[in-house]
């Protein structure tokens, strides 16, 4: 069965997403459109991110552990919902579906701002959960959306492109809800998630209007037992499984990171600001680099082992830092910081050419749900793991986080040649 994934109509492998002015602005019409509702939608979620727990505690009035276990309860439901949003997807079309989902998080967002207090807990769960299952499957579906219009030749490249551009609108954004932060008031906060809200029904109105992806899909008419098979898929889970593991290293530098600086080094306590800082701005520099050679299965392979190792060495780099002196310790997480991202860009890389190379074209949609769902469960999974390694145990912890993702790299290769065996039988084995 070969499962190639489909061209949109009016692509080609020879078109490549060119861009100019720093890689910032895109030549190709496709890629140009596609930058500026990813840019709009990431500068709202950059606005959001900052204030909410801020915005749910000291506005609405909920206290910390009541959040923590709303929005706990809302990512399992996140978890739950990108397969059967990819179904949906697949059934009846990229455009409407992603259209539907961010229209129904804009919608969701403006619920959290009419929540007034402590006896409004219901209600904050009830909105949480939308936000968060709308947000997550809303994930799977734009990813199988950017494999029906950006060429299978150049469709890595155009991935990493839009990376940058989120890098870039989060950090603006994020920029912005620094300032309410500042001013710490109900209007200011509300504002902001307003405008995140605006935000996301402005980039749903752009996704309408793209050309391709809004067409039935022909999974509607195939097999029952095709229209489901990614979750029956075990090669597939596999693959997800192992890129999940090596996507634990997001929340090691969002939570664990700045655990471990204020608890056991005497760097600055700015140090973690300023490590997220140097992340965003290499990411955007690197990531369309980083692809190259990586848009087939066996240059995805080597990109994800390469990752592993790198991480592991990343861990090694910051379990150095505890007894050093706070310039020392500073310099020695700058060097980890840099490690890291080498071996963020390059699983990035590797984990978009592995979870549409394997897919099963009929099915994009709930192949992209099943591989995004795989990474949100290991966000949610990773600060608890995180802490009770790294933080709680110091090297030994860095230790095993280390190992971890050793094997995670490793195992790649031999999960894409099973998978790919399953799928594409008589080709060439991945090196």
């Amino acid at each position: 069965m070969t499962t190639t994934p489909t061209e949109a109509p009016g692509t080609s492998e020879a078109a490549a997403p060119a861009t100019r002015f720093l890689g910032m602005l895109p030549t190709d019409p496709l890629l140009a459109r596609l930058s500026l509702f990813t840019l709009l939608n990431a500068f709202g979620r950059g606005l959001f991110f900052p204030v909410s727990v801020l915005y749910f505690t000291r506005v609405i009035g909920l206290s910390a552990t009541s959040v923590g276990v709303g929005l706990t309860v809302a990512g399992l439901f996140g978890i739950a919902a990108g397969v059967p949003a990819g179904r949906a997807s697949d059934r009846w079309g990229r455009r409407p579906v992603l259209t539907g989902l961010w229209i129904g998080c804009g919608a969701a967002l403006v619920a959290y701002t009419v929540i007034g207090s402590y006896a409004s807990y219901p209600a904050f769960l009830c909105t949480a959960i939308a936000y968060a299952a709308l947000c997550q499957a809303s994930m799977g579906v734009r990813n199988a959306l950017y494999a029906d219009v950006l060429p299978p030749g150049t469709r890595v490249e155009g991935r990493a492109h839009l990376r940058m551009v989120t890098n870039v609108g989060m950090g603006v954004g994020g920029a912005f809800g620094a300032l309410a932060l500042q001013i710490d008031s109900r209007p200011g906060y509300t504002a902001l998630i307003l405008l995140d809200a605006v935000a996301f029904v402005g980039s749903a109105l752009m996704v309408y209007r793209l050309p391709g992806g809004a067409e039935r899909r022909s999974v509607a008419d195939a097999p029952a037992e095709s229209r489901w098979r990614a979750v029956r898929d075990l090669p597939y889970l596999g693959v997800t499984f192992l890129n999940a593991v090596l996507a634990l290293q997001y929340s090691l530098l969002e939570v664990g990171l700045p655990l471990w600086i204020v608890g056991h080094t005497d760097a600055p306590r700015w140090s973690a600001a300023l490590i997220m800082i140097l992340n965003c701005a290499l990411v955007a520099l690197l990531q369309v680099r980083a692809t190259r050679g990586v848009e087939d299965l066996p240059g995805a392979v080597r990109a994800m082992r390469r990752s592993g190792l790198l991480l592991a060495l990343s861990c090694a780099v910051f379990a150095c830092t505890a007894g050093l002196s706070p310039l020392w310790a500073l310099a020695v997480l700058v060097v980890g910081a840099v490690v890291q991202v080498l071996a963020e860009v390059l699983s990035a890389a590797g984990g978009w050419t592995v979870g549409y190379g394997l897919a099963d074209a009929r099915a994009q949609g709930v192949y992209q749900g099943v591989f995004n769902s795989g990474q949100a469960a290991a966000t949610m999974a990773a600060p608890a793991l995180v802490t009770a390694t790294a933080i709680d145990h110091g090297a030994a912890g860095w230790a095993v986080l280390a190992a971890l993702f050793v094997v995670a790299g490793l195992g790649v290769g031999p999960a894409v040649r099973r998978a790919r065996r399953d799928t594409w039988r008589g080709e060439t084995a991945v090196d």
